[in-house]
């Protein structure tokens, strides 16, 4: 083989190290939930803090849905039977003082 056919067939290269890449390192145990024990049982702080949520969730609904505490279905009932009993009355007495009674 000549030099300039044995030029032809050099391959480009590159040094690489044995060390071990991260890819091919032991992976560690996954830690275990910090809201859990090892037997999977829940945190009493876990279980308080869920029941609290929840607790003022449903508080913030109704809120949000305008039947608190002092603003229940019946209650708007009667304010509005109220209005109304009030607008009835001042109309009647509207038409009395027209007419001069």
């Amino acid at each position: 083989m000549d030099e300039d056919q044995h030029d032809l067939h050099v391959t480009d290269a590159e040094i690489v190290d044995d060390a071990p890449t991260a890819a091919l390192a032991v992976p560690t145990p996954p830690l275990p939930d910090p809201d859990y024990s090892e037997g999977g049982v829940p945190s009493f702080d876990f279980v308080r803090d869920k029941i609290e949520n929840r607790y003022t969730t449903s508080l913030g609904t109704t809120e949000l849905a305008g039947l608190g505490t002092e603003n229940t279905a019946a209650a708007l009932d009667k304010k509005i039977a109220d209005r109304e009993q009030t607008a009835t009355n001042r109309l009647a007495e509207i038409r009395r003082s027209l007419r001069g009674e």
